[in-house]
């Protein structure tokens, strides 16, 4: 049954899975302490249901309401919205935002200019090494650059993942904040006209950068081997394009024509005529400093729909909701957990409903593992939480 998705089967087996498996509990501490200082009831939250029926403004008060709320009606799809100064669903045109999770989006579709082995909905286990990689880089500069601790990763059900910050300092960004934040840990820039995207100049490579390079090297000739960046003509033709000095570009394209197809060769012999026209042509390389690092960024590093990020009313897909297209659980993993995982593993609402499935025992066991890993965030987040309310109580006393 797992793989033979069927959306008509959905409002039968919904109404069971909310009830049996959906973690509403652990769910609505998590919307709580986001929502903190502001009461739950202050949440949207947005229901698509049979037929794409799309509800918006949806509120509850706690967790019984909550259940109340699913059991009527059920939805193929459970988004969340921001935190508003009211109850979003009594005062909508006059609500105003407070706050809201800093988020990210990040989505395989994004990356079809660079992967070969699937495009747009499609998703293997080669192509899921880009997410690996975006997971890694982004957490570690949200951790490090940031100071962010409250950070949920979440698989998206088909194609990507979502990334969740919940600290105090996250939720309260304003517009600009947000947008200083995406713009900081976004390196690729320009639309489908523009060939080259990474320009990292000339002067000294932030730290940031090349902490995502240390990350980059660890998988890019895996990548290269699993993608074949340079192995077509028009492959080789779009690498070319990357390279802009053109005494250099020439000397790459008539060696690497020559050789067998091999883009793990052909970018070892393209380094080798790199290194050694730097050392010939010192001036000239001066302006392309950065090249193969630049190169390895275009090809690699994550892609994010900065939108989403910098906006404050787009809502995103709930942890633990049920993708209708795939039938998969958008289950919540630990980012150095990332490079194990495996699609096939990802829990169905059908193998963890219907037990005579041979992948049930499996799928079952991960749905405890991503109930745990939510667990554990929230946990932390509510100590960080409370810490900061005595924080903020004493401060008051104080003053």
């Amino acid at each position: 049954m797992v793989g033979q998705h069927d959306e008509n089967l959905l409002s039968d087996m919904l109404p069971v899975y909310y009830t049996r498996l959906f973690p509403q509990n652990i769910f609505c501490r998590w919307l709580s302490c986001g929502s903190s200082p502001q009461p739950l009831a202050n949440r949207e939250l947005s229901f698509t249901l049979a037929d794409d029926v799309y509800l918006r403004y949806l509120t509850i008060c706690n967790q019984k309401e909550f259940q109340t709320l699913l059991q009527k009606k059920c939805p193929y799809k459970l988004d969340i919205g921001a935190v508003y100064n009211t109850k979003p669903s009594i005062a909508r045109h006059d609500s105003v935002v407070l706050a809201r999770e800093l988020v990210f989006d990040i989505d395989l579709t994004d990356y079809d200019e660079v992967r070969t082995c699937c495009q747009e909905a499609k998703v293997c286990e080669k192509c899921w090494k880009f997410m690996v990689i975006a997971c890694e880089i982004i957490d570690k500069s949200l951790r490090e650059d940031f100071g962010f601790q409250s950070i949920l990763w979440v698989f998206s059900g088909r194609r990507g993942v979502h990334c969740w910050v919940s600290d105090y300092e996250a939720r309260t960004l304003d517009g600009p904040g947000r947008g200083a934040v995406a713009d900081y840990l976004c390196l690729i820039f320009g639309g489908d006209n523009q060939t080259k995207k990474v320009h990292l100049g000339s002067e000294n490579m932030h730290s940031s950068i090349r902490r995502a390079l240390e990350i980059i090297d660890k998988y890019f000739l895996e990548l290269l081997q699993d993608q074949e960046f340079l192995s077509t003509e028009n492959r080789l033709k779009a690498f070319l394009k990357l390279i802009p000095d053109e005494t250099l570009r020439s000397q790459v394209e008539k060696k690497l024509e020559k050789m067998p197809e091999s883009s793990v060769d052909r970018w070892k012999t393209f380094l080798n005529l790199y290194e050694s026209f730097f050392r010939e042509n010192g001036s000239a390389v001066r302006k392309m400093k950065y090249l193969v690092e630049e190169i390895k960024i275009q090809y690699c590093y994550p892609r994010l729909d900065v939108n989403v990020t910098k906006g404050f009313n787009h809502l995103l897909k709930s942890p633990f909701s049920i993708h209708p297209k795939t039938g998969k659980v958008c289950v919540v993993f630990k980012p150095g957990n990332a490079k194990t995982m495996k699609l096939e593993d990802v829990p169905t609402i059908y193998s963890l409903l219907d037990d005579s499935t041979p992948e049930s025992a499996q799928h079952q066991a991960n749905m405890r593992t991503a109930v745990k890993n939510f667990q554990e965030v929230v946990f932390s987040l509510e100590k960080a939480e409370a810490l900061r309310r005595k924080n903020d109580h004493n401060i008051s006393l104080d003053f």
